[in-house]
């Protein structure tokens, strides 16, 4: 990845951080830091610049479920560095509470329209908006590695979350037909399925140790993932290792999809 420029979005905490500091590892040479909360998304480059391997960590605060603030990022992220050669559309959320969630997890028939959209937003949109941003630089380059992180919830289709499932569903079929679309200027496009993380974002929701300890019980390797099993695949999808590997969802889930 020497040279190449990096931008995960969601990239101020969790699974976006460690793609962040193992795209760094892995070589690239500037690694953008998404995140909607500019603090996080500092704390992070600073982690990259910190590691003293010559990678430059550089924050960006913009919410990736609005196109202007999209597009106002990538126009200035291209006129300071020249292309994003590596996009990874990892972010999950736009702020919503603790109580959002719960709110949001109830059975369809029960759900308020006006809740969906935040949730297809950040879920299903801003991967196209980022990924219709980036894309120019892309085609110019004829080189260049998009990964969207998904859920398995998108594969197997969860109940009481069915909005979440269907836009995570949505993002897989989008990548799928972009593969085809773009594999001709070397773009690849592939998906990473995730089983449940364990992330400040989901502990904040589940909060409970004995509930946490449950669902790690349920899963075949008896524990929830960690950020680390997450980032390595992406790292692998962005080398020059997986040139020939486009149009797939990885599932990275403790063996989530044999559950019944």
């Amino acid at each position: 990845m020497d040279e190449r420029v990096a931008l995960v979005t969601g990239a101020g905490q969790g699974v976006g951080r460690a793609i962040a500091l193992a795209l760094a590892r892995q070589g690239a040479k500037i690694v953008i830091v998404n995140d909607y909360v500019e603090e996080r998304a500092r704390r992070v480059a600073e982690e990259v610049a910190a590691m003293d391997i010559g990678v430059q960590g550089v924050p960006y605060q913009a919410n990736v479920s609005l196109w202007t603030d999209v597009t106002r990022m990538i126009d200035d992220v291209g006129s300071k560095f020249g292309s994003v050669d590596v996009l990874v559309n990892n972010a999950g959320n736009a702020g919503q509470t603790v109580e959002d969630v719960i709110g949001w997890s109830r059975e369809f028939v029960e759900t308020d329209p006006d809740h969906w959209r935040a949730w297809v937003d950040v879920n299903f949109l801003a991967p196209m908006y980022m990924t219709r941003a980036v894309l120019p630089h892309m085609i110019r380059h004829e080189w260049g590695r998009i990964i969207n992180v998904i859920s398995e919830a998108g594969r197997v289709g969860e109940p009481r979350l069915v909005v979440y499932s269907g836009a995570k569903a949505g993002t897989a079929g989008f990548s799928r037909a972009l593969a085809k679309e773009v594999g001709r200027y070397r773009i690849t496009v592939n998906c990473v399925a995730l089983g449940t993380i364990d992330t400040p974002s989901v502990s904040s929701v589940v909060g409970d140790a004995t509930l946490l300890k449950k669902m790690s019980a349920r899963y075949p390797l008896k524990r929830i993932g960690q950020p680390e099993d997450v980032s390595g695949l992406v790292a692998f999808l962005a080398s020059d290792n997986a040139s020939w590997i486009t149009g797939q969802t990885y599932g990275v889930n403790g063996g989530y999809a044999t559950l019944p």
